[in-house]
């Protein structure tokens, strides 16, 4: 999907021709000239989807850029590939984050003094499953090292994707829990590097916003409570949950909406604000969440629902911390997580977490900094790609003693946000995993001499 006439349209036409333009002999053509250093790493990934693994490329990449301010010992190029533009994404992203993009999209690199990094589901590597630019790329001679950036939420790797991954000479995943899945599937334990995620302990300082977002100005109600001073998502309530996920199965939405909805009454005082998006389904979210009641029998409370609130319209990266920082609370219930970028982004803004113990999660969450959720079984994916996998069900019973207590003791729960601020900054600020990305790219490059 392209965007006429927008600003990074002609962006990534200006750096496709200088990268990928092709003379009339039909041979790719890469300028000649003398970089100072030569070496270069090509990071190749979704920078304009606004997903998961977008925003993952552009912690990585805002790291290793501030690094290579004081000491370049490379040079650092970024190219779309893997998912579609959103344009509301790119034009939501703060004004240094694009001048960034601006200097490293043209960026050239010549294929035999590079890094290449395919930082997406191995179905986009080359050669890609479906329409998107090929990683590495072809026709540009041999790269230094390819090195696929990938991760999966369910159990295992499917066949398919094990091959890919052993096409790679590294396959970087974020967790021990990957790093464990991936092997077990046949990936070669040669291959597979735990490279943690960053979170930008900056931009997600909850001591930078004096002001929360107005939430009730974004958000529609789905359940009311009869209480009058719910009736109105503009006035607030005194504890707000908050929960950010795309509209799938995987992300445990009915598990939530279940506990929360046996386990509070209008009267309590609380309120549940939902930020998503469809994710390959409608967007008509009341409609799933009022069926949802209906089918599990969940009966009415006397004092009505307790409030829920949907919120679909876009929110722009900069406004996201203060969005944070309307919440008490943040809760994911997901079955499985390759990472968890907002459930890290949460834990930044000091808030307390409530999210499945299982998956990407176990990295980061403890007893100490947050609330691990129980989970009461594995069950099978059902449908998709990886039907036949296992994931975690987390539990609807212990999900609601965890919101209730949350809610009845802040005090706790503010503790255990400190803490979790604190076990960003120490282990996944930008600094910290830039100089282990950092670490692993000059080994390389210093073994290929």
């Amino acid at each position: 999907m392209g965007f006429p006439n927008s600003t990074f349209s002609n962006l990534q036409h200006k750096f496709q021709k200088l990268i990928h333009s092709t003379p009339k002999n039909g041979k790719p053509l890469v300028k000649e000239f003398n970089p100072t250093p030569p070496n270069c790493v090509l990071w190749m990934a979704p920078f304009l989807s606004g997903g998961g693994y977008s925003s993952e490329a552009w912690s990585y990449i805002t790291s290793l850029h501030e690094y290579m301010k004081k000491d370049p010992n490379f040079r650092l190029a970024i190219e779309q590939h893997g998912d579609l533009e959103n344009f509301e994404f790119w034009d939501g992203l703060p004004k240094q984050i694009k001048e960034m993009a601006y200097e490293l999209y043209s960026t050239q690199c010549r294929m035999n003094e590079t890094i290449v990094v395919c930082h997406s589901e191995p179905g986009a590597w080359n050669p890609p499953l479906f329409e998107t630019v090929p990683c590495p790329p072809i026709g540009l001679g041999k790269p230094v090292c390819t090195i696929g950036r990938t991760m999966f939420e369910t159990d295992r790797v499917n066949a398919e994707h094990v091959r890919r991954c052993n096409s790679m000479d590294f396959v970087w995943v974020p967790t021990d829990f990957h790093v464990s899945s991936f092997v077990e599937s046949g990936v070669d334990p040669s291959k597979v590097v735990k490279v943690v995620q960053s979170v930008d302990v900056e931009v997600f300082d909850p001591l930078k916003y004096g002001e929360a977002l107005a939430i009730g100005d974004v958000a529609r109600p789905v359940l009311k409570s009869k209480e009058p001073r719910f009736g109105d998502p503009k006035l607030e309530v005194e504890y707000v949950f908050l929960s950010i996920f795309k509209w799938e199965y995987r992300k445990g939405w009915d598990v939530l909406l279940k506990a929360y909805l046996k386990e509070f009454a209008g009267n309590d005082g609380v309120a549940l604000y939902i930020l998503t998006n469809a994710y390959h389904s409608s967007s008509n979210f009341e409609i799933k969440i009022v069926d949802l009641v209906h089918d599990s029998g969940i009966v009415e409370p006397v004092d009505g629902w307790a409030p829920v609130y949907v919120i679909d319209t876009h929110v722009a990266q900069v406004d996201l911390p203060r969005l944070y920082k309307a919440a008490n609370a943040f809760v994911l219930p997901s079955r499985g997580e390759g990472w968890g970028r907002p459930i890290v982004e949460a834990m930044a803004m000091s808030l307390p977490v409530i999210t499945t113990n299982w998956s990407g999660p176990t990295e980061y969450l403890t007893t100490e900094n947050g609330y691990p959720l129980p989970v009461d079984k594995m069950s099978e994916v059902m449908e998709g790609p990886f039907k036949g996998h296992r994931w975690a069900e987390p539990s609807v019973d212990e999900l609601r003693m965890l919101m209730r207590h949350v809610m009845s003791i802040p005090e706790d729960g503010r503790e255990k946000g400190r803490r979790a601020r604190e076990d960003m900054i120490r282990k996944y600020s930008p600094n910290v995993v830039a100089a282990i990305v950092l670490d692993h790219i000059t080994k390389i490059f210093d073994k290929s001499e």
